[in-house]
């Protein structure tokens, strides 16, 4: 803890006393917070960014570009001064006040590792992809089948219903397409396919029978349905600018439908500026008691109580607060007996990419600027292991076309430049890999011995890399990828590896991992610590594999789920 004097408050237990106590505010926290309001539990969520209210505080949702001191661009400073945060994918001049700078939260990087935050209300919800696909059973079932991770303690079949709750509050679009690896869900109408991309399916689908070109499943608003307008939110207008925040609410984030739902109840408390420090344990009940803060203002450390306590903090801070919570019981962290808090922290893999040029529709084009990108199932290692790695990849897809035809003029600046640039250019093909990748004791992360942040917290430090099954699956995907844009007629094919760092994907997951076995798991089904039965876990942290799909939907099931059964529990007085 830092060094400030601790304020002592004889009182403060009845006055900072709650029934739940919710550790951040993102995408899990808000539904952790809804959930439990609605069932009328007294909730506090603990922030330690800012306070972010929907409308009020998106300052750049309508500016215009020219609106923008360097038209949306960064200062070479600003770059100099912020190499991790400005990799991320959407930062630019009209986001950058939804990310952390780079000297507000330091972290230790024994390997690369690029940590992408955004430390407000509301947190990266405001800035999340949206993509929202549900998992298989095949990404519940292979880690054990396969021999790279352990069972998961739930299946599909259970997790089923609660996406279906998650789906339609959020308002996901997409259609029901009968694809064995990547489920239907509850959907509203999906954004269509343009027409390269119309003549590309219908290609590959004759060209390949187990391959499977769909709309995207995406959490925006096409057709809101009675219980988005309910939350005040409107249908989405294709402006493409929502990690500016959006003004008619028309993607899901915690600012604009989970947290003003669960303030309408009446049951909720906001605390931002709240940095949490540790989780207190009680010696005496054998269960948690409440949270430490220390509020970034004052620097005043405060205590706050409560019957259960979520903590959704985003999978890394997760870790590093329950590292740092440690008691007589827990010495090496709460929860942590058997030493792997922390530890098979993994990510999904966005390295590889192939693009192509598509010959002729120059009399077609598209309206509006689609919020939602096409999809490609998985195909690999599903009933079998056909490869020689393990796991496996969905696709993001699409085809654009450029804005202008610049190479029709021979100046790059004049009035023939201009007017080459009045007429649409070419079509072209993209796809990017999401790829699953294997949940190793290695790849952990840790507490620093010696460094400690503003706060006086120990660093986080980052030990986590890509391996062999990764480079494996990597060049199976651009192989793959550029064969289905040949055969299907894409030209000028290129394929490419980014080769980023772990972490800039966003998508990091585990170190306090779901199992059946409290000796190789830290939760049990419901998303407790085996340990400390009032202490629940429903952020990345929790996963016990990365499976190959989009996650924050599964979340936002899991939270749900572990919500209402944390509230049947608190009511038969097993908590």
């Amino acid at each position: 803890m830092p060094g400030d004097t601790i304020n002592i408050n004889n009182r403060a237990k009845d006055q900072h006393s709650f029934d739940a106590i919710v550790i951040g505010s993102g995408i899990s926290g808000g539904w952790a917070a809804k959930e439990l309001c609605e069932h009328g539990l007294k909730t506090l969520i603990l922030e330690r960014g800012r306070n972010v209210v929907h409308l009020k505080d998106y300052p750049t949702a309508t500016m215009n570009p020219w609106d923008f001191p360097h038209r949306g661009e960064m200062t070479r400073k600003f770059v100099d001064e912020n190499p991790l945060i400005t990799q991320a994918a959407g930062f630019d001049e009209g986001t950058a006040h939804f990310f952390i700078r780079d000297n507000d939260h330091p972290y230790v990087q024994e390997k690369p590792f690029e940590w992408i935050r955004g430390y407000q209300v509301g947190g990266k919800s405001l800035i999340w992809g949206r993509a929202c696909p549900r998992w298989s059973h095949f990404e519940f079932t292979s880690p054990a089948r396969y021999g790279y991770g352990i069972e998961w303690p739930i299946t599909y079949d259970e997790i089923a219903p609660w996406y279906s709750h998650a789906e339609r509050f959020a308002g996901i679009c997409g259609n029901k397409d009968g694809l064995e690896a990547m489920p239907d869900g509850e959907y509203l109408p999906p954004f269509d396919f343009n027409c390269v991309e119309t003549d590309f399916r219908y290609k590959l689908h004759h060209k390949y029978k187990d391959r499977f070109m769909v709309q995207g499943r995406w959490a925006q608003l096409t057709k809101p349905g009675e219980i988005h307008l309910q939350q005040g939110r409107a249908r989405c207008e294709a402006r493409d600018l929502c990690m500016r925040g959006c003004p008619f609410g028309g993607y899901f984030s915690s600012v604009s439908s989970t947290l003003p739902w669960a303030i309408k109840t009446g049951n909720l408390t906001i605390r931002p500026f709240s940095v949490v420090h540790s989780i207190i344990y009680d010696d005496k009940t054998g269960k948690a008691s409440g949270v430490r803060i220390i509020d970034t203002n004052t620097h005043e450390t405060i205590e706050y109580y409560a019957k259960i306590i979520f903590a959704n903090a985003s999978a890394l801070n997760t870790n590093l607060i329950l590292l740092n919570s440690t008691s007589q019981r827990f010495p090496n962290g709460l929860g942590n007996d058997n030493g792997l808090l922390g530890k098979y922290v993994c990510f999904q893999n966005y390295r590889g990419s192939v693009n192509g040029a598509v010959e002729g529709f120059q009399d077609k084009y598209y309206f509006g600027r689609r919020t939602a990108e096409c999809m490609m199932a998985n195909f690999r290692n599903l009933h079998k292991q056909d490869t020689d790695f393990v796991g496996g990849y969905m696709s993001f897809m699409g085809a654009w076309r450029e804005r202008g035809a610049p190479e029709q003029s021979e100046e790059q600046i004049g009035a023939s430049f201009k007017e080459a640039m009045t007429e649409p250019g070419g079509w072209h093909m993209y796809m990017y890999m999401q790829a699953e990748t294997i949940p190793k004791e290695i790849n952990q992360v840790s507490l620093s011995k010696d460094k400690k942040d503003q706060w006086g917290i120990p660093l986080l430090v980052m030990n986590v890399g890509y391996d062999d099954n990764d480079e494996r699956l990597l060049k199976d995907f651009l192989t793959q990828g550029s064969e289905m844009f040949d055969s299907c007629g894409v030209k000028n094919i290129t394929q490419h590896d980014n080769h980023w760092a772990p972490g800039r994907d966003i998508h990091e997951m585990g170190g306090c991992r779901m199992g059946k076995d409290p000796a190789t798991s830290l939760l049990n089904k419901w998303n407790q610590l085996h340990h400390c039965k009032n202490v629940f876990v429903t952020d990345g942290a929790c996963m016990a594999s990365t499976g190959y799909g989009s996650p924050s939907i599964l979340y936002m099931a899991f939270t749900a789920r572990a919500a209402n059964h944390a509230v049947e529990e608190l009511k038969q007085g097993n908590l």
